[in-house]
């Protein structure tokens, strides 16, 4: 909604070029690599108790009542979603921990939601899906291949530590694929779609690394 964009456009505008040039710059990047069997704490990243804030400098008025995800492409049986259709599917719940771009980890996060691969069983993908790109209310797009998006920990989060996610943190429904980096993770999510090719996302094509494991430190592109 247009009440949602900052007036004068700069706050949107300073944030994407801040993260561009972080990009063009490597910030946090340290050259090193870690063991995910042995290492909880990938390389460069820092601790921290609180869940800070990142977005585009959109918030979309998102609600329950509003909220609907489509869910298509390359699969059997497409959906369209709304919130009491989400929450008719089996609910589940999952710890792990969010590693972010900007060098910040936060341990032990408690999610409730739907399993990725509960809705993955709903679709039926077909045999040349690939990839899935998933599609925010506020424009942001970002793609991750179709075996990282079924693994056993990721989700349509709706709660996190026992409350419904709040809007900031990109409630009523986000993903979380804990196994990236966490601009993988969509706030928002309004689209799942699945594709035969790999198509790059918002940050993708601004210089942030396509593949985004922590433990390999793939902040940015080469």
């Amino acid at each position: 909604m247009a009440d949602d964009i900052p007036q004068d456009g700069q706050i949107r505008g300073t944030l994407i070029a801040a993260k561009e040039q972080w990009a063009r710059e490597g910030r946090g990047l340290t050259g090193e690599t870690a063991d995910l069997a042995r290492d909880r704490l990938p390389p460069g990243q820092r601790l921290v108790e609180s869940w800070p804030v990142l977005d585009l400098g959109i918030v979309p008025r998102v609600t329950e009542a509003n909220w609907t995800l489509t869910a298509d492409g390359l699969v059997e049986n497409p959906i369209a979603w709304t919130w009491a259709d989400l929450q008719a599917q089996p609910q589940e719940r999952f710890v792990s921990d969010i590693h972010c771009v900007t060098t910040w980890s936060r341990y032990g996060n408690h999610w409730d939601g739907v399993s990725t691969r509960h809705l993955l069983s709903v679709l039926r993908p077909r045999p040349e899906a690939r990839f899935v790109l998933c599609h925010s209310s506020d424009g942001y797009s970002t793609n991750l291949p179709l075996e990282i998006f079924a693994a056993e920990d990721a989700l349509l989060a709706t709660r996190w530590e026992g409350q419904p996610i709040s809007r900031d943190h990109g409630g009523p429904v986000r993903v979380v694929v804990p196994r990236l980096y966490f601009w993988k993770s969509a706030k928002w999510v309004k689209r799942i779609e699945l594709l035969a090719e790999d198509r790059r996302g918002y940050w993708e094509v601004r210089g942030y690394h396509n593949d985004a494991d922590p433990w390999k430190e793939e902040r940015y592109v080469e």
